[in-house]
């Protein structure tokens, strides 16, 4: 007979409460995430164009190195999410057990490779030669938080899956401030901190990171995790395949994505002169639209840990009733949300710009995208609620598609070929989010996704 694990039960009781009590503590941490990369973001303009540049290239790189603890964590939440909606408790710790052996195993392989290879790393993303330096210093930097990162990450998947998401808000809170705090102390140097300029904010990247797997490990030893930490630390090859089946999808969702990313910022970066100002502007642009992204994503997450739960209980019925709840609800907010950025493009860009051809590009980039955010709403939450319920393959092929058959020929073509430049870009963009969010509601629709055995 199974454990009861005393968790939060997301299973049973009023709909509406329980998308309440998983979200708001999510959409902290994004706001947290968002406050992070927006520091970064910031600190780099007092620099120059150029280290704004760099950061934003080097942040990208760096989430798609970490794919595949994004992928163990997909896998790891569809898996214990089940478990937990059906109160096995051993086999919840057995899967965050795997799941934790497994991202230390696979960051300690890619941190060697990013390490003693940043140069070649660089060069082949086709970085413009102006800013190469500052990339690699970077790269070299993050590399080595990758460990701490990768546990984080897990860490954090198992809280949410059973529920206990004050856990991660109370670990993404100290990490932010941290990071923050020493993008400040560590650029310009406030005593006792020597200042270091742009290589600061590396620096304190990798010390927030670093400090909330110290407080996510501590964390497992305070709960009812903590018997994840008695022996025998074995390997289990099957629940490994399993996370491994679940997460390779996403996996290969989240390099197409990224690679994608870096080849959109490789045709920006053939537009001759106007190469850094348009790196620099979408580089702003993705920091200032990641105020949308804050809610989407804290949905998305709270409908994969709801539907997965139900699923798990036996409740596929009410599973899809609470990913179109949080989807026409996320939809709507995020519509609204759209509104004051497209209106007042110009002044949302000159928080992280002065310089006036970036501003200019920035707000250009803002107005068009804001037309794309209630199909982003859309496919991020219902994508969140494949995910939970382990079909990871289906949203795998809508993202993919999108970006690889829509975004990035359209942008070639309306940018290099047509003469377009940026705006040719901007306009892929949108173009490619329409697509993917009408896909993925027709994906969640079918309803293959009920009958998946993940376990």
């Amino acid at each position: 007979m199974a454990d009861k694990a005393p968790l939060n039960n997301l299973t049973i009781g009023n709909l509406s409460e329980n998308i309440w009590r998983i979200s708001w503590p999510m959409f902290l941490i994004m706001v947290f995430s968002f406050f992070v990369g927006f520091a970064d973001v910031f600190v780099a303009g007092f620099i120059g164009p150029e280290v704004q540049a760099a950061v934003g290239f080097v942040s990208q790189f760096y989430f798609l190195v970490t794919i595949v603890a994004n992928a163990i964590s997909i896998g790891t939440l569809a898996l214990i999410s089940r478990a937990v909606g059906s109160g096995d408790q051993k086999r919840a710790l057995e899967i965050a057990r795997q799941s934790l052996l497994f991202s230390v195993a696979v960051s300690a392989g890619i941190t060697f490779g990013c390490f003693f290879f940043y140069k070649e790393i660089i060069d082949f993303a086709g970085f413009p030669t102006g800013t190469r330096e500052m990339a690699e210093r970077f790269l070299r930097i993050f590399a080595l938080s990758l460990g701490p990162n990768y546990i984080l990450i897990i860490s954090n998947a198992v809280f949410r899956a059973s529920g206990e998401v004050k856990k991660p808000l109370l670990t993404m809170f100290v990490v932010s401030l941290i990071n923050i705090a020493g993008d400040f102390a560590l650029v310009f140097g406030f005593f006792p901190f020597p200042a270091l300029g742009y290589i600061g904010i590396a620096i304190s990247t990798a010390a927030s990171l670093t400090a909330g797997m110290a407080i996510n490990l501590w964390l497992f030893r305070v709960g009812w995790w903590r018997s994840l930490y008695a022996r025998p630390w074995t390997v289990s090859a099957d629940t490994v395949r399993k996370i491994v089946r679940l997460g390779w999808p996403a996996a290969m969702l989240q390099i197409a994505w990224n690679a994608g990313t870096i080849v959109l910022y490789n045709i920006l970066g053939r537009l001759g002169p106007a190469s850094i100002p348009a790196l620099a502007s979408i580089t702003n642009g993705l920091r200032i639209e990641a105020v949308i992204y804050l809610p989407a994503f804290a949905l998305n997450m709270a409908a994969s840990v709801l539907v997965g739960q139900n699923l798990g209980a036996g409740r596929a019925d009410r599973a899809a009733q609470a990913g179109w709840k949080i989807a026409k609800f996320g939809v709507l907010f995020i519509s609204l949300m759209a509104v004051p950025i497209f209106i007042w493009a110009e002044q949302f860009a000159s928080l992280l710009t002065k310089d006036h051809a970036v501003l200019a590009e920035t707000a250009r980039y803002l107005r068009l995208n804001m037309l794309s955010e209630p199909f982003m709403a859309l496919s991020a939450i219902l994508g969140g609620g494949l995910q939970g319920a382990g079909d990871t393959r289906g949203t795998m092929w809508v993202i993919i598609s999108a970006m690889w058959f829509i975004r990035l020929p359209l942008a070639y073509s309306l940018a290099l070929a047509a003469g377009y430049g940026a705006t040719g870009v901007w306009i892929a963009m949108i173009t490619s989010m329409a697509f993917q969010g009408i896909f993925m509601a027709w994906r969640f629709q079918r309803g293959h996704w009920k009958k998946l055995n993940v376990d």
